[in-house]
């Protein structure tokens, strides 16, 4: 009885010690420049994460309290960029974005630009969207959201997106309560008829959801559809205008080519101005003069899709470095692709590195020298700065690695090595 009460004290005694030894944090990000838009931080600090969650930002951590840490010192550290519109619904189907070989797999274009959200703008429509959240948003390393498509059968080549039959405001806002939190908006694009439909019914599932609706107005403003009327007469404020220096929506004053009536009133409103890049959707004879005269984006997103992908638009990072060179300061740009979309979307969770914050952080590199951007009608701006993704956390997660910055030197590792602790790394594997 002695004997074994005396081994328990030891133990009992021996607990705080123990404790004490044992790391605080799982990661920690160390002497980066962190830029957090939403708290208006933009100092060298260290960022700890603990169970998927920002745990604390401050300086002089040291290294010790973590299970690992790395080096960010001269890096730019920033929550985890949110790209507001892409196309991620891909499938079997020619010549289609719902389920076909228009979308794009998000991992393979999100992660390595250091954009841990991703919102896919309609592709998917109440009728498939099912089966987009099962084969993709719930399979993604990336946080996949949706605006669902007023067309029930979503963005299909063709007659699909143009039939009024489809569109049906009080479906799309059942299956979008049906599913809080992922849809969390709705979206009407390419409509080629002279009726306000589309919007109408968008705008009957956005009040019904209590979420908002995006609208592409086309490729033209038909006779009786002006971007006065849908700003004024269709939608609320918080609605968002992608394409917003497309330059061929009535966008640009005719004399001026600053922003037209139509989009000084409705920014007036409260509609939200979205850029949607994409493979045709933005130029710098819009973009620029519109830029000049004030008229500056509230979100910065790719449009991303396989004819966008590898032409002027490329990545979030390559967009987001044309508006740098377009005079746009680092943590003006920051603020468009990260705490401003996620206040867009409802999601203020995201979009900010606070204490307690789902752990999405961007690690960037400013890159100097002289690089080139392109617009999709051939024009070219030549820059001075360019960013780089480094090092991509999801959920406190390591997801991309650009340069080993987790990674040990390579003869100092044991023959049984087989990569990082999965507290805190998920660059291997599924």
């Amino acid at each position: 009885m002695r004997r074994t009460l005396a081994l328990t004290v030891v133990c009992l005694l021996a607990l705080p010690l123990a404790a004490q030894q044992a790391p605080e944090y799982d990661f920690l990000i160390k002497g980066g420049r962190v830029i957090d838009p939403r708290s208006g931080l933009d100092a060298v600090r260290d960022v700890a994460i603990k169970d998927g969650r920002i745990a604390a930002v401050t300086a002089d951590i040291p290294a010790t309290r973590a299970m690992k840490a790395v080096d960010a010192k001269g890096l730019v550290v920033t929550p985890g960029l949110i790209d507001l519109h892409v196309h991620v619904y891909p499938g079997e189907k020619l010549r289609d974005y719902a389920g076909g070989d228009w979308s794009i797999f998000p991992d393979g274009f999100t992660l390595r630009s250091c954009v841990t959200t991703v919102n896919d703008a309609g592709t998917s429509g109440w009728r498939n969207f099912p089966d987009f959240k099962r084969r993709i948003i719930d399979e993604s390393k990336t946080r996949v959201v949706a605006f669902l498509n007023i067309v029930g059968n979503g963005m299909g080549s063709g007659p699909i997106e143009q039939d009024p039959n489809d569109m049906d405001g009080a479906a799309t806002a059942a299956m979008a309560l049906q599913h809080k939190g992922v849809v969390v908006g709705i979206k009407s694009a390419h409509y080629n008829g002279t009726d306000w439909k589309p919007y109408e019914q968008a705008v009957i599932a956005g009040t019904k959801a209590d979420i908002p609706v995006m609208i592409d107005f086309g490729g033209n403003v038909k006779a009786g559809r002006t971007l006065m009327d849908l700003f004024m007469k269709q939608l609320r404020p918080g609605d968002i205008f992608t394409h917003m220096y497309g330059g061929v929506r009535g966008e640009q004053d005719a004399t001026t080519k600053g922003p037209s009536a139509a989009m000084v009133e409705a920014r007036k409103k409260g509609i939200i101005f979205d850029v949607g890049h994409g493979g045709a959707s933005f130029r710098y004879s819009a973009a620029i003069p519109m830029m000049k005269a004030g008229f500056l984006p509230d979100s910065i997103s790719t449009d991303i899709h396989t004819s966008s992908m590898n032409s002027a638009m490329k990545d979030m990072l390559n967009v987001m470095g044309k508006f740098m060179a377009m005079g746009e300061p680092l943590v003006e740009v920051i603020r468009q692709s990260t705490w401003n979309p996620a206040r867009q979307i409802k999601l203020e969770t995201l979009g900010h590195l606070s204490v307690g914050a789902a752990a999405d952080v961007a690690v960037l590199r400013v890159e100097q020298g002289r690089f080139g951007f392109v617009d999709p009608v051939g024009g070219r701006l030549e820059g001075t700065q360019r960013l780089q993704c480094e090092l991509t956390v999801r959920d406190g997660k390591v997801v991309y690695d650009l340069n080993g910055l987790i990674a040990d030197p390579w003869d100092t590792l044991p023959a049984t090595a087989r990569g990082g602790d999965p507290r805190w790394d998920r660059t291997r594997g599924h």
